[in-house]
């Protein structure tokens, strides 16, 4: 217990000493191309057919701010970037994830699929073009608002891969 309390007390002042020095470490932004400064990320397409309304708007949002809280590539014009992110929403299902007994459905799991490319502008080739899958959970007796959230859900961890898939897949 010792150790670990001796251990904990250098891990902590070692963190304020690197913060108080200025030091900062990234898992992101260290391997992007030092020519590409930008990177434009227009309105994502819904050909999912689920009908959800201003899905496109909210994904792209997403992405965006994360883009922007990531500070790799600045988010400018489609017309003057360096990069271009381009997707579309390919599906989305709707199932049951947890059943109680009596076969009630507590929760609930939506899964949203999409399709991103991601093109060097000043170089014109396409670095990498994917699909990417992932989810998010809701109560199934919350209505429309926690499907909502559910859908939130899995749009985040897509746009979370697709962050790291374009500041660290060089």
């Amino acid at each position: 217990m010792l150790i670990l309390r001796h251990c904990g007390g250098f891990v902590a002042a070692l963190s304020m000493a690197m913060l108080a020095g200025g030091c900062a470490y990234s898992f992101t932004g260290a391997s992007v191309p030092a020519h590409l400064k930008t990177v434009a990320i227009p309105l994502v397409d819904d050909q999912s057919g689920f009908g959800e309304p201003g899905l496109r708007e909210k994904f792209t949002t997403e992405i965006v701010q994360l883009f922007t809280a990531d500070n790799s590539l600045e988010v400018s014009d489609r017309n003057t970037a360096d990069s271009i992110i381009e997707g579309a929403i390919i599906s989305i299902s709707d199932a049951p994830a947890v059943v109680s007994q009596g076969e009630l459905v507590t929760r609930r799991r939506v899964t949203v699929s999409a399709r991103f490319t991601f093109q060097d502008k000043k170089l014109r080739k396409k670095v990498w073009e994917k699909t990417f899958s992932n989810w998010g959970d809701y109560d199934s007796g919350g209505g429309l608002s926690q499907r909502q959230a559910g859908l939130q859900e899995a749009m985040k961890k897509i746009a979370e891969d697709v962050l790291l898939e374009t500041v660290s897949g060089w």
